[in-house]
C-alpha cells in the first residue's frame, strides 16, 4: 500500500530542502527522498552543495586564505610568524565538521517544519507515483498530487582518461587530498573548479586550470568556443 502526500520531492539539496520546508509551511504533508550516505552509512541531507561543493571549498578556502595571511600580511602588523606550515589531514578535518554541523541543521528544519526525511534513491514511475529503493534493498510506493524533481548534476568522465580518484579525481577527491599536491590540473572554470585551484594554489601547489569556453568563470553556455588554459601565480 502506497503512502500518500501532498508533495514529494526527490533531493535534498539547497533546491529540494528548501522547496521541501517552504512547502510544510504552507500546510501540505511533504516527503523528500535523499540517497546521500555519509561515511558513517548514515543518510545526510543538503546535497552536493553542503556534502562536496559550496560549503566544503569555502571551508578550504577560509583555511588558505588565513595561511596566506600568515605568511605575507602579519608582517605589516609587527607580527612575526616564521616558517609558516600547514597541517592537511588537520584542513579537511575541519572542513568535515563544518559539513557535520550543517547537514544536521537540515535534519532539525526538517523536523521543525514536520517534513518527512526519506532515505533511499526515488524513481518516478508516472505522474503521481514515486518507488523508493532503500539502502537495503525494500522498496516503498509514495503518490503525491505534487512532485518535485531537484536531483542535482555530477561530473563526468572524459572517456580517455576516466576518473580514478587517485591520479584523475573528481570535486570531490579534490576536497578530500591528504598532501599538497606538487602540479594540479583543473578541467573546469566554474565555481567549484576555480575555488579549489585557487586553495591548492594558495598551499603551494602548480596549478593549471584548461577550460573549453572563450572565458573563465562564465555561467554555461555552449562549449563551442576556443580551449584555453591559465596558470595560477
Amino acid at each position: 500500500m502506497s503512502k500518500e502526500y501532498e508533495v514529494v520531492v526527490i533531493g535534498s539539496g539547497p533546491a529540494g530542502y528548501v522547496a521541501a520546508i517552504r512547502c510544510a509551511q504552507l500546510g501540505f504533508s511533504t516527503a523528500c527522498i535523499e540517497k546521500w550516505l555519509s561515511n558513517e552509512n548514515k543518510t545526510v541531507y543538503g546535497g552536493t552543495c553542503l556534502n562536496v561543493g559550496c560549503i566544503p571549498s569555502k571551508a578550504l578556502l577560509d583555511t588558505s586564505h588565513k595561511y596566506i595571511e600568515a605568511q605575507e600580511q602579519f608582517g605589516i602588523h609587527g607580527i612575526k610568524a616564521n616558517k609558516v606550515g600547514i597541517d592537511v589531514p588537520a584542513m579537511i578535518d575541519r572542513k568535515n565538521k563544518v559539513i557535520s554541523q550543517l547537514t544536521q541543521g537540515i535534519e532539525g528544519l526538517f523536523a521543525a517544519n514536520k517534513v518527512n526525511g526519506i532515505a533511499g534513491t526515488g524513481k518516478l514511475v508516472s505522474a503521481n507515483k514515486i518507488v523508493v529503493t532503500r539502502h537495503d534493498g525494500k522498496q516503498e510506493e509514495l503518490t503525491a498530487k505534487h512532485i518535485i524533481l531537484a536531483t542535482g548534476s555530477v561530473p563526468i568522465d572524459i572517456p580517455p582518461t576516466p576518473i580514478n580518484q587517485e591520479t584523475i579525481v573528481d570535486s570531490t577527491g579534490a576536497l578530500e587530498f591528504q598532501e599538497v599536491p606538487e602540479r594540479l590540473g583543473v578541467i573546469g572554470a566554474g565555481v567549484i573548479g576555480l575555488e579549489l585551484g585557487s586553495v591548492w594554489s594558495r598551499l603551494g601547489s602548480k596549478v593549471t586550470v584548461l577550460e573549453a569556453l572563450d572565458d573563465f568563470f562564465t555561467d554555461g553556455g555552449s562549449s563551442g568556443g576556443k580551449r584555453s588554459a591559465k596558470n595560477f601565480d
